[in-house]
């Protein structure tokens, strides 16, 4: 099986500006061998048949009929607004530019 060296969790630490003390080392070390471990078990089980996947159930999308429907008339709107000018809304300006 795989195993990690301190050199290795040294160079790691370093590749991400980490500052680990010795005893941090030693545990990292042993936390990244089982982690190893586990992706090579899982690298055996996989098949050169079985396609990879990003689900384990195939997944559609499902999409909805895109039906037109009537919206709010301008008038309405207008009525609503605060302030309504040339069929828009009118509002503050917040830039000095023209």
């Amino acid at each position: 099986m795989t195993s990690i060296t301190r050199a290795e969790v040294e160079h790691l630490a370093r590749l991400a500006r980490l500052e680990l003390s010795d005893d941090e080392i030693d545990h990292y070390a042993g936390q990244l061998d089982v982690i190893l471990q586990s992706v090579a078990r899982v690298s055996e089980v996989a098949g050169a048949d079985i396609p990879p996947t990003s689900h384990p159930i195939p997944m559609v999308n499902v999409f909805r009929e895109d039906i037109s429907r009537p919206g709010l008339a301008r008038e309405d709107i207008a009525a609503g607004a605060p302030a309504w000018e040339d069929d828009r809304f009118r509002v503050p300006r917040i830039l000095d530019e023209e």
